[in-house]
């Protein structure tokens, strides 16, 4: 499975999503332009010392996101899209193995076209009177168990 990231706007989410990503084997995509200058300077705090362990892909725009996508169609699946205007819960979702977990921009989620590209869009339960979830939590949940499901946990150091 894949995290990507559209346009993030916030340094410190992405840092700590590249940290997640470091720790459990997950590839990144930032798909840009980010609300930031993208620069290790800028993610270090969050990101600590892990960023050398993270694998990850930048994209100047989503249009080269979905050409390197067709180009490598054993690498990315699916593109699943986490988003409150979903009506199903990640939890019913099946996942597979080479799935894209994508999460909208802080700010504003995802544009139409992105959400119409989606070949699923899925949602996180939550109090009604709740707007959002912090975009690095939502991806923790939901990355959590995609792995749990498709069994790609990292395997515990003996």
């Amino acid at each position: 499975m894949r995290l990507a990231l559209f346009q993030p706007d916030i340094p410190q989410n992405t840092g700590t999503l590249l940290r997640l990503g470091a720790c459990l084997d997950v590839e990144l995509d930032i798909i840009e332009p980010c609300g930031y200058i993208f620069s290790e300077k800028t993610l270090k705090r969050a990101g600590m010392d892990y960023l050398h362990l993270v694998k990850y892909r930048r994209h100047k725009s989503w249009e080269h996101f979905l050409q390197y996508r067709a180009e490598h169609p054993d690498e990315y699946g699916r593109i699943v899209l986490l988003t409150t205007h979903a009506t199903e819960p990640y939890y019913n979702f099946k996942f597979q193995p080479n799935d894209i977990i994508l999460m909208g921009r802080e700010s504003a989620g995802v544009p139409e076209e992105v959400h119409h590209t989606a070949d699923a869009r899925l949602l996180i339960p939550m109090n009604e009177n709740a707007r959002s979830i912090n975009v690095a939590v939502s991806a923790v949940m939901v990355v959590g168990e995609c792995l749990r499901q498709t069994g790609g946990f990292p395997s515990a150091a003996k």
